[in-house]
């Protein structure tokens, strides 16, 4: 059931209808069955892996609050964390590895001929199985103290604005909210009904569109020269960005139109100045649980330059696996984790560049290191957005040695329409970055917000793809 759906519209609708009308109790039950239909349309199968790590999770939750004893408070962790993995390792990974293996083998001279499995990944098993050995894990660590109801973490674990692609929220943050009676203020359904619209903009009208550029770009031997397919990375920028916050926006006004409110996963990405920024900037939910669960484990930055640029290197790394199972993934998390070791390890010159008196100058220093990591992130998405190793070779062999513009392929033509559909992003994360927030079209006077309202509806209406296409991070 894809947010960019009518089938999706009419089941919000009901369940929203209901919710408004329900008690506390009664609408974390309902919307604890609605998240389990909106689930089980893909595959009411997947329905047993949610339950199999709700059950363990919470049972888990509570034998680790329990126990007074280290090596027992290690071993619920340890069953919590071996569960959620074996799920996502198995469902997600076992082929990949498998199909490794026989080339390694190959390449060793050996002829291994393993099993291969006909899996079908479930969609946002990365998604669920993070949040939930997030919880585990803050119990373990003191920082959260067990669900008392276990009715109330099962809804935790499945609530379906943000179940299938984030934010992956933390239960100190999200369960509270679940637990408590929620208030529903028109402050609230204001926010969320903007949320929802700006993001069926960038889901719809930007990155469907867009899309089909970037496709025929990557995809096509006709547009495969030098000149195109820089165009093609920056069609595919701007396609998962408004996919992604596209999604991340509407099901944070989705949650703010039942009073819960999910966390700022996109933070204007494309404004960083630097490796470190963008992370801090991009699927902020992620990066942040990379961060205090891996990064901080292996140690973080406590224990020498080197350990820290090995911990840095091998979050980036899984964090890059995390986004699926190809080696094209595994080099996107290495080009990351290098970038931000030697951006780290510039770090003691940067800071003594002094900053610059001219305002003007100031602005045109600020712009160009922009430029510059957009660059660097652009890269990063022809990496990215390979479908193999020997792809990726051939199209960064057309980027370095076969440019030219060509004939009769429209490379005017190609350029104006990403203009034109990356227009609205350009315009709103400009006025965005100036007046820092994100919020800031809310802030326009009555007339001005009608009006800028209007145009996303044409937009979305008028404009709008609907060709039915899934929000990217479906597959990861």
């Amino acid at each position: 059931m894809l947010f960019n759906s009518l089938e999706f519209v009419a089941f919000f609708l009901g369940v929203y209808c209901l919710y408004l009308v329900l008690t506390h109790r009664w609408q974390n039950r309902m919307l604890l069955v609605a998240s389990y239909v909106f689930y089980g349309a893909w595959d009411w199968r997947f329905l047993s892996l949610i339950w199999l790590s709700t059950i363990i999770d919470y049972f888990c939750g509570a034998k680790i609050h329990e126990a007074q004893d280290a090596r027992k408070r290690k071993l619920f962790l340890y069953l919590s964390l071996a569960t959620n993995l074996l799920l996502l390792g198995f469902f997600k990974y076992f082929n990949f590895f498998s199909a490794s293996f026989q080339e390694l083998s190959a390449i060793l001279g050996f002829s291994v001929q393993p099993n291969f499995l006909r899996i079908v990944l479930p969609v946002g098993i990365s998604f669920y199985t993070f949040q939930t050995m997030s919880y585990t894990i803050d119990i373990y660590r003191y920082k959260l103290r067990p669900a008392v109801n276990f009715f109330d973490f099962a809804l935790f674990v499945a609530y379906f604005p943000q179940l299938v692609a984030g934010p992956i929220e933390r239960a100190k943050q999200l369960l509270p909210q679940i637990e408590n009676p929620r208030t529903i203020t028109l402050e609230k359904i204001s926010e969320g009904m903007y949320l929802i619209l700006w993001g069926y903009v960038l889901k719809v009208f930007v990155a469907d569109n867009i899309a089909g550029i970037a496709d025929d770009i990557f995809l096509s031997k006709a547009f495969c020269n030098g000149a195109f397919l820089p165009l093609g990375l920056y069609a595919f920028a701007i396609q998962i960005f408004g996919d992604f916050a596209g999604y991340s926006n509407i099901a944070r006004g989705l949650a703010k139109c039942m009073g819960i409110d999910l966390m700022v996963n996109f933070n204007l990405p494309y404004c960083a100045k630097n490796p470190q920024d963008f992370w801090r900037r991009w699927h902020i939910s992620l990066s942040t649980w990379l961060k205090d669960y891996l990064y901080v484990s292996l140690g973080g930055n406590k224990r020498g330059r080197f350990l820290t640029y090995r911990n840095l290197f091998i979050t980036m790394v899984l964090g890059g696996l995390w986004h699926g199972a190809a080696w094209t993934f595994v080099l996107w998390g290495v080009y990351h984790g290098v970038g931000l070791a030697i951006h780290r390890s510039l770090q003691p010159f940067l800071t003594r560049v002094p900053e610059f008196k001219n305002a003007v100058v100031r602005h045109v220093w600020s712009g160009f290191r922009m430029l510059c990591c957009f660059h660097f992130v652009c890269f990063g998405w022809l990496i990215f957005r390979a479908e193999s190793l020997s792809h990726l070779k051939r199209l960064v062999a057309i980027l370095t040695g076969n440019f030219h513009f060509g004939s009769g392929f429209g490379l005017k033509d190609t350029l104006l329409r990403i203009i034109l559909y990356s227009l609205p992003v350009i315009v709103m994360q400009f006025f965005q970055y100036r007046g820092n927030d994100l919020m800031v079209a809310r802030k326009l006077n009555p007339v001005a917000k009608a009006i800028l309202y209007n145009i996303f509806l044409a937009l979305i209406i008028f404009f709008g793809n609907y060709g039915g296409n899934e929000f990217i991070y479906f597959q990861f």
